[in-house]
């Protein structure tokens, strides 16, 4: 009913407005903060509404949003545990909070709950830390094509089929004499691949006969080492080959060149391998396994076996894969890769389930702070996707595993999302690259995250650059002050209509202000987020330029210890930004 004019107006009282801003009782929880413009009303949220559905914190850089996110997982905690005493238990709360921190701003955050907190950095690494592993054997077939580069046509199936193959062990216990036959094969295979192109692949141009008398040489070195690894009549046989070989070579050396090898020579090398091939037992089908399985290997291993694979396979395989193998080769060599990609010893899969998913409620802490700071760009955003997955998949078999199909309520929180998850070509195809990668893994886990226990937090100062599909699945915002256009544009396409007054408050709203909507509050509200301690905050101030020119602040730089830890040397301990 509309009033009429000279209707008597009534004044809330603070109890009246704090029914109208706040949450209802069940769902009065935790506290974020209070509403300016509802008489100071207590705002409080129940996180199963907050981190159930996804949560986007938006706003420029300085706004308070690492604060804000900092606060959030602080007071769901101490809320957490003041309903447990509550109830007359002594435990500390079930939780699961995983921080992605690409500046490193959240140790601080989290210093004084040393008991609820593991935080992994890239090593070296101090006292009460624990070093970033991320090791390439627990990649998956898709993200290792993504990091090297793997084209579809030839280079990805062998990909796929050597991670197969490492995977299951393939190499691993089998006996001398099986692999002499394989490498017997293969030779049999390239020599037949040169037969089969004509004589221009061994007679005529220069280079054509020089590859033809290495491959020829390269036979006889290894089957004179073979016949000292086995027994007689395999030896003796691999012994003629050596001698056979050596002399084709010989009688077509001219100087420095060579003369025009003959179809016969070849095939009578070929002919004497496969005769010993026949004689050497075989290695035997190895046991099926995915390429995305979870299953230790040795990494260094890859390049090589891709390409004695392709050489096996023989044609011009061996050719396409070889740009393969030296992308792999360069990136496992990159001394700064090595710590994070292939610890050593490496950590059982069960152990990394625990450290970085975590463990029960009273095992290794509730706080899980990834400090991506030093990790090097080129492989970020692929430790980024496997940490996703990896958690993401985790929670999905954990929900089948129970007989009751119960979920692991678990909050991701991903720091400058926009570098992670950026708006992607709706026409692009499969990803291709570890940025495409990455975006793919987070559309999933907004997707279908929730099923899985599984709430996603985004905390981004361009919300223009971020991708809608992952934008669309977030049922709550808070959104502290923006100014740029297009991100003002994007954010009210986002928001209902009625809440326009409260966006055009937002290129000046001041630090810990913010707008909260969705579904973690009944109306859209102006909340200014409780203030944390200074200890308790992130290292995301802006800088005192002013109170360190005028020396009011002292800064001391000591540029040797920087260098030296930079360089690989003794870290830098105990300095701030």
């Amino acid at each position: 009913a509309f009033p009429s004019v000279g209707d008597q107006v009534l004044i809330l009282t603070p109890a009246q407005v704090e029914a109208i801003v706040g949450a209802r009782d069940d769902d009065r929880r935790v506290r974020i903060g209070s509403s300016p413009m509802a008489s100071n009303a207590a705002i409080m949220v129940d996180p199963d509404k907050l981190f159930g559905r996804h949560l986007a914190v938006l706003g420029n850089t300085g706004s308070g949003k690492s604060c804000t996110v900092a606060g959030l997982i602080r007071w769901s905690l101490a809320a957490a545990e003041a309903a447990i005493k509550r109830a007359g238990k002594d435990a500390p709360p079930n939780a699961r909070f995983i921080i992605l921190d690409p500046n490193g701003e959240y140790a601080r955050a989290f210093a004084d709950r040393t008991d609820k907190l593991r935080l992994f950095r890239v090593p070296p690494v101090g006292q009460g830390e624990r070093p970033l592993d991320v090791p390439a054997w627990l990649w998956s077939g898709h993200e290792w094509t993504a990091v090297a580069h793997a084209q579809p046509g030839a280079q990805r199936p062998l990909l796929m089929q050597g991670l197969r193959e490492l995977k299951a062990g393939q190499l691993e216990g089998v006996p001398r004499e099986a692999m002499i036959r394989r490498y017997l094969g293969s030779y049999s295979t390239r020599i037949s691949a040169m037969l089969n192109t004509g004589t221009q692949a061994f007679a005529g141009a220069h280079k054509a006969k020089f590859d033809c008398a290495r491959l020829l040489q390269a036979v006889a070195t290894d089957c004179a080492q073979f016949a000292g690894e086995v027994e007689e009549p395999a030896s003796s046989a691999l012994n003629g080959i050596t001698t056979r070989t050596n002399q084709v070579v010989e009688s077509r050396r001219s100087g420095n060149y060579f003369n025009d090898f003959a179809v016969a020579d070849l095939e009578a090398v070929r002919g004497a391998g496969d005769a010993v091939v026949q004689t050497l037992p075989d290695a035997g089908p190895a046991t099926p396994i995915s390429e995305d399985s979870p299953k230790f290997f040795d990494v260094t291993n890859l390049a090589e076996h891709l390409e004695r694979a392709a050489t096996e396979q023989g044609g011009n395989l061996a050719g396409f894969i070889s740009t393969l193998g030296l992308r792999i080769r360069g990136m496992l060599a990159d001394q700064r890769l090595g710590a994070v990609i292939g610890r050593d010893p490496p950590t059982s899969f069960e152990k990394w389930l625990k450290d970085y998913v975590g463990d029960d409620g009273a095992g290794n802490g509730q706080i899980a702070v990834v400090d991506l700071s030093l990790v090097p760009s080129e492989i970020v955003h692929i430790v980024v996707a496997v940490l996703a997955r990896l958690i993401f998949e985790a929670l999905q078999r954990y929900r089948r595993g129970e007989s009751t199909g119960q979920t692991l309520p678990t909050v991701l929180v991903l720091e400058e999302a926009h570098t992670f998850v950026r708006r992607g070509n709706p026409e692009e195809g499969p990803a291709s690259s570890p940025s495409q990668l990455c975006r793919e893994v987070f559309e999933r886990i907004a997707r279908e995250g929730r099923k899985f226990g599984l709430g996603l937090v985004l905390s981004s100062q361009r919300p223009s650059e971020l991708s809608p599909t992952v934008l669309a699945q977030c049922n709550t915002f808070i959104l502290h002050r923006i100014v740029n256009d297009a991100d003002q544009n994007l954010v009210a396409r986002l928001v209902p209509d009625n809440v326009g007054g409260l966006l055009r408050e937002l290129p000046s709203l001041p630090s810990r202000q913010a707008v909260l909507l969705g579904w973690a509050t009944p109306i859209p509200v102006l909340v200014e987020v409780d203030e944390l301690p200074m200890a308790q905050r992130p290292l995301s101030a802006d800088p005192d330029f002013w109170k360190v020119w005028t020396l009011e602040e002292e800064r001391r730089v000591n540029w040797d210890t920087v260098a030296t830890a930079w360089a690989g040397g003794d870290p830098v301990q105990g300095q701030e930004p």
